[in-house]
């Protein structure tokens, strides 16, 4: 019997946008393996080069069972590993950067040719993904990568069952959260948080328009009010029938996981209460404020965040497809 194709749960949007904490909660159901940023699976395992290489169960990737045992068996069919993870870095830089989404969706739709090194650097992420699918992740892998070009050329592989999660925040919630720095991650400016949040989510979007009823849209800020029915919703998306972890309440009790990289949040355990946050209401200046809100006016009232400060608005349409 042929192998079922490993079945991806693809994140992409900005980053502070609560995907962490979804993938975590995911990862409390069987058969399903939340792996954080897999991105950089070869930057942190291999080259142990990137910003933190500790797995989200507290250990280094190299030690860490789970990743131990795919790094060996990736690195078997290669006879250098560290000159391998280096190719594979820079083919990364060179083809999956944001500004590639459009290449690469053409590429998919068969509209272009494939750029050189492009179907070798996917054949590579492929074989990660089937192996991890043998390591526990065989119901649905949740990849937080949030690399727009990357998910719109997973969509192409027909060895892969790729659906796309784009999920959305308020980029002045965004811009608070990033004006603190969080272990290894640095802080960053309100304007450069606010370009990255434009160029992430039109990005995200664009994979919208290709790739229907393989993609789905979420705020943060319904996943915080409702986080059952939301998670549920995102259960049904990936394909998946189970009940939601979390409850009525909005209480979750995370336990282990083995991500690599991402928010340093990935490493909380124990019970853990989703509920709204709201504090860039009051904490984020009026000036960083300003600026935000100028910077990403014209996708705010489409993803339905209000442009005047203070105002509450309902949840949108539910516009998912």
């Amino acid at each position: 019997m042929a192998e079922k194709p490993p079945r991806i749960l693809y994140v992409t949007g900005w980053m502070r946008s609560g995907s962490t904490l979804l993938g975590n909660v995911l990862n409390e159901l069987p058969g399903v393996l939340h792996v954080g940023e897999l991105h950089y699976l070869w930057q942190n395992g291999v080259l142990e080069s990137g910003t933190n290489s500790d797995c989200g169960c507290g250990l280094s990737l190299r030690d860490c069972p789970l990743w131990s045992a795919v790094l060996t068996a990736t690195q078997s069919a290669t006879p250098d590993a560290t000159a391998t993870a280096h190719h594979v870095t820079m083919r990364q830089h060179a083809l999956l950067r944001t500004r590639h989404t459009r290449t690469r969706l053409a590429e998919t739709r068969g509209e272009a040719v494939p750029a050189p090194g492009i179907t070798e650097l996917l054949d590579r992420t492929a074989d990660i993904y089937r192996l991890v699918a043998r390591e526990g992740g065989d119901r649905l892998i949740v990849d937080g990568s949030k690399y727009p070009a990357e998910a719109a050329a997973l969509l192409g592989r027909t060895d892969l069952d790729v659906r796309v999660l784009h999920v959305v925040r308020d980029p002045r919630a965004t811009a608070l959260s990033y004006r603190r720095s969080k272990q290894y991650i640095d802080p960053m400016s309100p304007a450069r948080s606010s370009n990255y949040w434009t160029a992430f989510n039109l990005a995200s979007e664009l994979i919208g328009e290709s790739a229907g009823g393989r993609y789905l849209r979420i705020r943060h800020e319904d996943l915080s009010q409702r986080p059952k029915d939301v998670v549920t919703e995102v259960l049904r998306f990936a394909g998946l029938d189970d009940a939601s972890p979390v409850d009525e309440s909005g209480k979750v009790h995370l336990s282990g996981n083995h991500t690599v990289t991402g928010n340093p949040d990935r490493l909380r355990q124990g019970e853990t209460l989703i509920r709204p946050d709201s504090r860039w209401h009051t904490e984020l200046s009026a000036a960083d404020t300003a600026t935000v809100t100028a910077l990403t006016a014209p996708l705010l009232a489409r993803y339905g965040y209000p442009v005047l400060p203070g105002r509450v608005w309902p949840s949108p349409e539910r516009d998912l497809g």
